[in-house]
Formats: C-alpha cells, structure tokens, sequence
C-alpha cells in the first residue's frame, strides 16, 4: 500500500531541476500513505515526472523501490495497492517462451531483446512490470488478482496509462490543467503543482448534498475526474480526450451471472462460497509485516476472521473500537466472537470527547468533502490496528453483494404493497402523513404503546414516517431507492446555479437490465456507494495512519460467483447474506452473531444539540454562507432551528453541510 502522484507538462518551459522539485513537494503530500521510502523519477525531454511513498509490505529490501524501471528499460511504474497473484504471475512468466517472433518484440525499444524475467527481488510491482512487458497493459490487468492503481509511462511510444482494480479499492485522480496533466492518489498531492486551480465544481457539490460522498466519475474540482474502476486509460502529451478501457465491469459480471445462474443445491452453493473465500483470505494473508483484522462482531467481519483463523497457526490480531452508549457499541459482540476463535484481541473504548477530536482531521484526510460519520471509528480503529500491526482485513464488500442492507428487502416489500394503490391517492396519502410533524407521530405511537417494525425505527419514528411519505408518489421501484439514498431531495435549491449532472444512480440508460428490483439495487450500490463511500472511508481513514487495509469480500472471483447466485439464496425472510451467514455458522455459533444489523457510527444528532453545537453555528452563520456563495443560507437555517429545537431530526443534512463549510475553510 502506497501514494503515487506525477505530471505530464507539455509547456515545454519547465527544467530539468523544476520538475523535480515539483514533483518532490507533490511526493511529500502523501508521506502518510508511504512513511517508509520515497523516490521520484522524471524525463525532462518529455516533461514527465512520477512520484511515489512506500509502505513496505512485500519485498522490505530496496529491491522493492518505486518508481521503479522495467528491465527492458521501456517502462517506469508507480504503484500502489498489491498483486496476490503476483507469485503465481512469475511461474506463468518463468515458463513462457520468448522469442524474436513474441509481440513483445516490437514493443521494446530499440536493441532490447524480450527474455525470461531475471528477478531483483520478491515485490509484486516487479512482477507487474515484467507482465506488462510480456503482455501489454490490458492482458496482464485481466490476469492480475489485486487491489490497485498505477501510472505507468511508456518511454517508447511516449505514451501514459493510468490503471484502476476492478471494484475501485484504491483511489486514483487525473485531470488536466492548462498545458499539464495531474494525476496521483489523493487530490492534496496534485494541489502541490503550480498548475492547480482549484475551482469547486457546483455539480459534483450538488451531487454531494444529495449522497453524502462524490460520486464518481466527479470530484469537486472542475477539471478532474476519479478513474472508474475497473478501467485503464491512455493518455498522450496531446490533449485530446480520452475514454478510459474496460477490461472487467460489474455489468457484465452481473448480467452473465443472471443469464448463467448456479444450477447447483444449496448445499454445493454454501461449499463453492467457502472455497472461493478461503482461497481469496488466504492469498491476503501474504506480507513481509504484522497482519491483523477489524472485528466489529458482525456477520462479515466474522467471517473474514474466522476464515484467517481457520488458515493459521497462531492467534489473529484482532482490533475493535468501543463506545459506552449501548445503541452505538458493538464491542461486546466482537469480544464474544474473538473469545470463541481465539484470536489475540484488542479493544480500545473511546469518550465523545476523543471520538469528536477526529473531526478537525476530517477534511484533510478525505480532500474532498465526505459526510459520513462513521470516519470517525473507522479512523480510531485503524489508528488502534496501526499500534500492532501494518495490515489489517476488513469486511466490506458483503452487503452489497449479498443482499445485506435492509433497504434490499425493505423497499421492494413496500413497492409490492402501494404500487396497485392509484398514484393520486398515494400522493394525498403523503400530504396527509406530513401535515403532523415528527415529534406529534412520537407522541401518538408513544401513547399507542408500539412503535414502527424495526426496519423504520431509530430515535424517531415521526421522522421515519415523514421519509416513508417521500416514497408514496414513486412511478418505478428504482425512485424508492434513489430516495432511500438521497439527503438532500432537491439539492440544485441548496446549492446555488446549479443542475444535478447525471450519474449511474439516476441514469436509466447506465443500469443493467437487471430482473430483481433487488439485484438493481445491489448493482448500483455496487459500482457508486461502495467505491465513492465505503471504500473511500476505509482508504483514507487507515491510510492516514499508515495502514494498509485489504477487502477480502471484494476478490473478483467472489464478486462473479456472487452475482451467480440467485436471489433466493442471499434475502430470505426479510434477511440478507444468507449463503455468507451459511458458511460463517461453521466457525462461529449462530447465537453469537445473530442480531439486528447496527451501523458503525455516532450520535451526531446529539452532539450538534450539544458539545458541537458552537462549532456548527460559525461554520453555518447566514451571513458567512450568503458571502461564500456556494450554499442557500435560508434552506440551512431552517433545518438547523428545526433540529436544535428537537422537532426534526436533520443531522445527516446538517452534517453533509457542515463537512462542506469545513473542507471549505482549510481550502
């Protein structure tokens, strides 16, 4: 795991020495993603110059050094992320014939001759190398098992490839800016270059507001886009525009699992599924440093943990973060799971006051605005992993795959149920819903003696309901769920001259002809909440404690024999994850990890009633927004009175803004 970061300048003014000194302040923003080397590589004939930090996890010796030069003297790479298959990789490369007649040959520069690989060491960055040289970018991006991206220059035809791993688990930026192509990791690395202007995209704000994170291909700068993943592009010293190359989607993945389902029992299912993940958790197993793994206590985590168990030798390193208030601590949980696999555990309960220290930390480690709240654990317990280990796994990747949110089998139940109803009086039935606020429905199911099923319910049913109502107009299931998703419903009121662009969650041309409704959902959550929410929080949260984090669930083979699986085998009876619970079951006892999912987050909506309260005000004063420009001061004003004064529960839009105002203020 590593930062990268670089630029392709076509002024043709820039020195030898400017180049590099550029580029080494550029290098120096991503200390935190590699602490333990740097280098940098530049062509001052082209005006190319790459950057990289090291985390050292595989090959600790120079050998594994970046930028790092092809053998053949074509190629210069910076790489961040790991190849598992990298081994597997060499055997392949090791055997193949190389002769004159070999494609490769017209591809290495003048006077090199393609050969069996003389190896320097043992890092999988050299092992990508070779591969490109033997077979080009898109066959070896296709024969590689990993989670990755890289800049790779091509000092022969003079050309730039810019890679992304299939499910978006590392992060990768690019975009021109007058005559000079920026491109790295995180966007605080391509803010170092001269070139950099800096412009918010009120377009990509607006999709903000609505989603609570940026969806890709945007970020909130004008000029820049995130590679998608599962894609590669090639860029030249002439600015033209580029589509970037896919060489593996969810698309397709999906709908050839759906035309070609597992026509296996149940039972071959559950075995298949145990297979594929043990092999994927043990091939993240591998490294040249202490490796350990986030326990929350949850199906997932357990899974992950109870699987590297099972394939090893001594006790897993295990790491939970605890909280005192009930509703937000799953500490127990995990204590309970760890004690029965015997892993080696360690937890940490944290104050509110230590959890809100993390949020002045917010902005910079995320670079774009990000309004999630469970950054907060997710950093404190990567900062509790990074004291005793350098890698740990995590337990991503299964909701989305297997049917475990609950807004999976929530909406279509309730689309079945109000869709026969005429549309008119859905919409008066939503108008009646709403004219009794929140805090009134509180007190009538209070009174009542029940309160709403536990898919609805959290601190306020009232609330609950009013979003219920937002849903009681849609014309297609799929409105349901942009909804469910949405924070702010009409963000283009909030953000100034703006129009909401299109994405994949909105754009019926982008879905795939999908059958469930469910799998619908599962696919979008699939290709824009995990890698532009989930996996970003996991990313930046760990590496800005220098920890690598690995996605076992994320393997690609997983993702395909996932998506073979009918949707009877992953929601039944109002649960999802059925066929991972299955296997999970073998390792751990059902009553230790049965119980209603719980979010990994934090009380905002008490805290901006209380401790945060002073903060939020400045950072949300009219006078302040309406000077700034960005954001409708009156919208804003409404919704924080309305929650200070407890009858609406609007943390979630008040925290997207006030993540805004606060990413503002450090720019």
């Amino acid at each position: 795991m590593c930062g990268f970061t670089g630029f392709l300048d076509r002024s043709e003014t820039t020195s030898a020495e400017q180049l590099s000194d550029i580029v080494t302040r550029m290098t120096a923003a991503l200390v935190h993603r590699g602490p333990d080397d740097g280098g940098i590589w530049t062509d001052p004939a082209t005006g190319v110059a790459l950057g990289h930090r090291r985390l050292s996890i595989l090959d600790l010796s120079p050998a594994g050094h970046q930028p790092m030069v092809s053998r053949s003297g074509r190629y210069v790479i910076a790489f961040n992320g790991e190849i598992y298959n990298h081994l597997a990789l060499r055997q392949v490369l090791k055997t193949e014939p190389h002769s004159p007649d070999h494609p490769l040959f017209d591809r290495l520069p003048d006077g090199a001759t393609p050969s069996t690989p003389d190896w320097r060491g043992h890092s999988d960055t050299e092992t990508l190398l070779a591969a490109i040289e033997a077979w080009g970018v898109g066959e070896t991006l296709k024969q590689s098992v990993g989670m990755f991206a890289f800049a790779l220059w091509d000092r022969h035809d003079r050309l730039l490839y810019l890679a992304r791993d299939r499910l978006g688990e590392k992060p990768l930026y690019y975009g021109w800016q007058g005559n000079t192509l920026l491109f790295g990791s995180e966007l605080k690395a391509l803010k170092q270059h001269p070139a950099f202007q800096g412009t918010i995209d009120r377009e990509a704000l607006a999709l903000y507001m609505r989603h609570s994170y940026i969806p890709g291909p945007y970020s909130i700068y004008q000029g820049f886009e995130k590679l998608p993943a599962g894609t590669y592009i090639v860029l030249g010293q002439q600015r033209t525009k580029r589509v970037p190359v896919s060489y593996w989607t969810a698309k397709d993945v999906a709908l050839r699992g759906q035309m070609r389902p597992f026509a296996g029992t149940e039972t071959e299912a559950i075995a298949m599924l145990d297979t594929a993940l043990r092999e994927a958790v043990a091939g993240q197993m591998v490294a040249d440093v202490p490796l350990g793994a986030f326990l929350s206590g949850g199906y997932d985590s357990s899974l992950v943990v109870a699987l590297m168990q099972a394939q090893s030798n001594r006790p897993v390193k295990t790491f939970t973060i605890g909280f005192n208030e009930e509703e937000y601590n799953e500490a127990e949980h995990a204590k309970a799971v760890a004690r029965h696999l015997g892993t080696e555990h360690t937890e940490l309960y944290v104050t509110p006051s230590e959890a809100m220290s993390v949020i002045p930390r917010l902005p910079g480690l995320y670079d774009e605005p990000f309004a999630e709240s469970s950054p907060i654990p997710t950093f404190l317990v990567s900062q509790l992993a990074r004291q005793h280990v350098t890698v740990s796994l995590s337990g991503d990747g299964g909701d989305e795959l297997f049917g475990g949110y609950n807004r999976y089998f929530w909406a279509m139940g309730f689309w079945r149920r109000m869709r026969f109803l005429p549309r008119n009086f859905r919409i008066a039935l939503a108008r009646l819903l709403t004219v009794v606020p929140p805090h009134a429905w509180d007190t009538v199911f209070r009174g009542l003696g029940f309160m709403l099923p536990a898919g609805l319910r959290y601190s306020s049913p009232g609330d609950k309901l009013h979003k219920l109502s937002s849903f009681l107009g849609a014309k297609q299931p799929e409105e349901i769920y942009l909804d469910l998703l949405s924070h702010w419903k009409e963000p283009a009121r909030l953000v100034r001259g703006v129009k909401e662009p299109k994405t994949v969650l909105n754009d019926p041309v982008q879905w795939p002809g999908l059958r469930d409704f469910e799998h619908r959902m599962m696919y979008l959550d699939t290709v824009s909440y995990l890698p532009d929410d989930i996996l970003v929080k996991v990313d930046r949260a760990a590496m800005g404690v220098s920890l690598e984090t690995r996605v076992p669930l994320l393997d690609h083979r997983v993702v395909e024999l996932a998506w073979q699986l009918p949707l009877s085998m992953k929601i039944r009876q109002g649960q999802g994850k059925w066929p991972l619970r299955q296997v999970l079951y073998q390792h751990v006892p059902q009553s230790l990890v049965d119980r209603p999912k719980m979010g990994f987050g934090v009380p905002i909506d008490h805290w901006l009633r209380g401790p945060l309260k002073d903060w939020a005000e400045a950072l949300i004063e009219p006078q302040r927004l309406k000077a700034e420009g960005y954001l409708n001061p009156v919208l804003v004003r409404e919704k924080w009175i309305q929650h200070q004064s407890g009858r609406r529960n609007w943390s979630y839009y008040l925290w997207d803004v006030l993540m805004f105002q606060a990413w503002l203020a450090e720019q």
